[in-house]
């Protein structure tokens, strides 16, 4: 079974002196990143081993995978930015028919309506997160229903479970105290945040839900958001990546 790509050397290196920068005085700046400014490409090849880049996973079903594809790359230059790891922001695409999952150390799910996996797909999906993969999904707004349908094909033997504000996610960079920040409204309800695990109990599956933290890592045209809740996506955005990487 193939063992999922979590971080080359180089880019561990690059990421541990970005959280050391990041905790040092303010007048320490972490390493400026050239961005390469690529926009949408399937998985075709493997990722450069030396930097960071995450992939979209393309579902069936209906539902808009595709939707805001500046999302990534805006959130990639600004974990470069800030953490200092080396990243390459771009915005890339899998299904989960292929083996190049294994590829990302990390996978993105979102839209509006509905998703479908066979079952083939769900088996891949298992094994890729059994393997150290992360999966993060986000509810774009009425994709609850068929996330918890279709999860449920990967992890037949556990439901979601919301995540206590004390967990690491909320607080392994950016610290969220009251957990996920509210981003768009929605139905007005708050903001949650699920997990799956593995048999070791590693968190392999974030859900966010009544909060959408991808729509403020889009270009701000794309929702009009006001900066600081642009600001607040981006960081959360930022944990999410960290806690992928380093658990």
């Amino acid at each position: 079974m193939k063992k999922a790509f979590l971080i080359s050397a180089t880019a561990a290196v690059l990421f541990v002196v970005g959280v050391l920068a990041a905790a040092a005085p303010a007048t320490a700046q972490p390493p400026r990143i050239d961005f390469e400014g690529k926009r949408a490409k399937p998985a075709d090849a493997p990722p450069d081993g030396s930097a960071f880049v995450l992939a979209r996973v393309k579902y069936a079903g209906g539902g808009d995978w595709y939707n805001d594809q500046s999302a990534e790359v805006n959130l990639l230059e600004f974990v470069g930015q800030h953490t200092g790891m080396n990243v390459r922001s771009t915005f890339e695409y899998v299904e989960l028919s292929s083996d190049k999952i294994f590829n990302y150390p990390l996978l993105f799910l979102t839209g509006h309506g509905n998703i479908a996996f066979t079952d083939g797909e769900a088996k891949r999906l298992r094994a890729y997160l059994d393997n150290g993969g992360f999966l993060y999904i986000d509810d774009d707004y009425g994709l609850d229903t068929a996330v918890r349908r279709e999860m449920r094909k990967v992890f037949p033997d556990q439901e979601f479970q919301e995540l206590p504000f004390s967990h690491g996610i909320y607080s392994c960079f950016y610290k969220f105290p009251n957990g996920l920040p509210k981003i768009h409204e929605h139905d007005g309800r708050p903001p949650q945040g699920f997990g799956l695990f593995t048999q070791d109990r590693r968190l392999a599956v974030f859900y966010t839900y009544q909060t959408n933290p991808s729509d403020g890592w889009a270009d701000p045209a794309a929702h009009d958001d006001p900066p600081a809740k642009r600001e607040a996506a981006l960081q959360i955005g930022t944990n999410i990546v960290v806690w992928a990487l380093t658990n």
